[in-house]
């Protein structure tokens, strides 16, 4: 919805600042007021092209901004965020500058973006219908999407969109399957030759710790005898060793015990101590027993850490590291071994999803056969109350790319005229009839789904050569638009101008010498009036304001 339009420097314009609401909003004035440079000025702010003739004279630069308040979708969030352009109370605002020089530059929340950006938007912003533009209903994609949302087909596209997200990602799979297998194929030799280099080892976890410390045993044999030798003399083996020392002292201390139980606490401690000592001499005796010079194992543990020393600068630090990538290499080697067992997986859950898409997307070309022949009756009905009986509408299906969206390509076809071929809707009907089409086929998507949306419509000319009855008519479909949309409408008609929730008048004045266009919103007597002048012209009559009058309670009460 477009809360607030910000127009400076605009062509007749200077300044102007307009708040707009839910519901109707009319502009009316004379002809060549400026009524559809506020349509002009949200063209640019959907990314429509700038030219610097729209540039005031005088000025450098001209500027419009609007503020709008964003409906719930994740898709625009996810649009927003990709740019890196975050809202703040779901309120988005969007600038457009046009230099004199014919340049231009975009905003959005006050950061720089692209103009094809403001037209990605544009979908959740507004759809404009006018003379010059025409926002979505000459697009194919949106013609189909307002052919679903008649046919209430949310849930059969979903359905349709789940199964093709499937299938597509088997397509991925299976070509990262193909890269995967070309190049494991080109590593598949060195894989091999990796594995049985590791596993001819059959390493240990820490065994490279436990050959180190043999290692530097076996070399030191000598020594360690000598030491071991000698710390068994001192401790066991010698008359005066340690051993000897301790049970002498035990002895002594039970002699003294006898004579004075207080050392029985010393006797004791001396127990352990003994046992200690003798439990250490077999100890160092078992040490020696087993401790010789072996060349050969010398040999063989050096060849071992050798070998393990070579893994180490090829795979890995530590022997965990060597066995971790070896695990991967046999992992690999597995994948090399059940990549066509998972090729055939996949290509069979593509199969069945491929079915299941037909399946589908077949039940979601029926509903939308038969929405579009029931859209196509109501639309013709509708036009013929807005004068434009005889007027053909068809919708031509034809069969695309499977997609998201279905595998059907929809056109909206139009003959206004009787005997002609209906062609497509840009090709055969000018501004003011479009808009009729685009307003008949919004009442009747309205019609059957009803429920507000506060999506922005924005209608230009769509009185365009009708007055009278079909005027009144086109007011009153405006008028149930905007029980669920907010309308924008630009008209000359005081038939359409009656229905408005809210009503503005567009004028020229004189300021400094110069012409600007001011825009200025009408209340009670003010409006009569304004309808007034659209039904007498300048000289406004009584006649015309009772006329008015009986006009703005015929709308209030629709």
């Amino acid at each position: 919805m477009l809360v607030e339009l910000h127009i400076e420097n605009f062509a007749v314009v200077e300044r102007l600042r307009l708040r707009f609401h839910h519901g109707l909003n009319l502009l009316t004035g004379e002809t060549g007021s400026g009524k559809s440079i506020i349509v002009d000025s949200l063209g640019l702010l959907f990314g429509g092209r700038a030219s610097a003739e729209v540039v005031r004279s005088g000025t450098d630069r001209a500027r419009i901004s609007g503020i709008f308040d964003l409906p719930q979708s994740p898709a625009i969030r996810a649009l927003l965020e990709e740019a890196g352009i975050a809202l703040e109370e779901n309120e988005l605002l969007i600038e457009r500058e046009i230099l004199a020089n014919g340049k231009s530059r975009a905003f959005a929340a006050s950061r720089p973006v692209t103009a094809a950006l403001l037209k990605q938007l544009a979908p959740w912003l507004g759809d404009i219908h006018g003379q010059n533009e025409q926002q979505q209903l000459h697009d194919t994609i949106s013609q189909r999407g307002i052919l679903d949302e008649f046919a209430g087909a949310a849930e059969a596209k979903a359905v349709v969109a789940k199964i093709f997200r499937g299938w597509k990602d088997c397509d991925r799979e299976l070509e990262e399957i193909t890269q995967r297998e070309q190049e494991q194929l080109r590593l598949a030799d060195l894989w091999t030759f990796q594995r049985k280099e590791i596993e001819a080892l059959d390493l240990k976890p820490g065994e490279d710790d436990d050959l180190e410390n043999e290692k530097r045993v076996l070399q030191n044999v000598t020594r360690l005898s000598e030491h071991a030798e000698a710390a068994f003399t001192a401790l066991y083996d010698a008359p005066d060793s340690a051993l000897s020392q301790a049970r002498t002292a035990q002895r002594r201390v039970e002699e003294l015990i006898r004579i004075d139980g207080q050392l029985a606490e010393v006797a004791e401690l001396l127990k352990p101590a003994v046992i200690a000592l003798e439990e250490a001499g077999r100890s160092l005796r078992d040490y020696l027993g087993h401790l010789e010079a072996d060349p050969s194992r010398l040999e063989t543990v050096e060849n071992r850490l050798a070998g393990i020393d070579k893994l180490k600068r090829k795979y890995g630090a530590s022997i965990d590291e060597i066995l971790t990538f070896l695990a991967e290499v046999q992992g690999k080697m597995r994948t090399v071994e059940t990549a066509s067992e998972l090729r055939a997986a996949i290509e069979a859950r593509r199969k069945k999803l491929a079915a299941e898409y037909e399946a589908a997307a077949a039940k979601l070309t029926a509903l939308r056969t038969k929405a579009a022949r029931q859209l196509e009756k109501r639309v013709e009905q509708e036009l013929t109350a807005l004068a434009m009986a005889g007027t053909t509408f068809r919708i031509a299906f034809s069969e695309s790319p499977w997609t998201e969206e279905g595998r059907d390509a929809i056109v909206f076809l139009v003959s206004a005229n009787r005997g002609e071929e209906p062609r497509e809707l840009s090709k055969v009907a000018s501004g003011g009839e479009v808009s009729r089409i685009a307003l008949a086929i919004k009442t009747c998507v309205e019609r059957e789904h009803p429920g507000g949306t506060q999506h922005l419509l924005v209608f230009d000319e769509v009185d365009a050569g009708i007055g009278g009855e079909a005027a009144e008519a086109v007011g009153r479909r405006l008028k149930e638009l905007s029980r669920a949309y907010q309308v924008l409408c630009v008209t000359h008609q005081a038939q359409i101008a009656s229905f408005a929730n809210f009503h503005y008048r567009v004028e020229k004045k004189e300021s400094k010498g110069r012409t600007v266009a001011v825009v200025v919103e009408l209340d009670g007597q003010e409006r009569t009036k304004e309808i007034g002048r659209m039904l007498s012209g300048q000289r406004l009559t009584p006649e015309a304001l009772q006329h008015a009058e009986q006009l703005i309670r015929a709308g209030a009460a629709v």
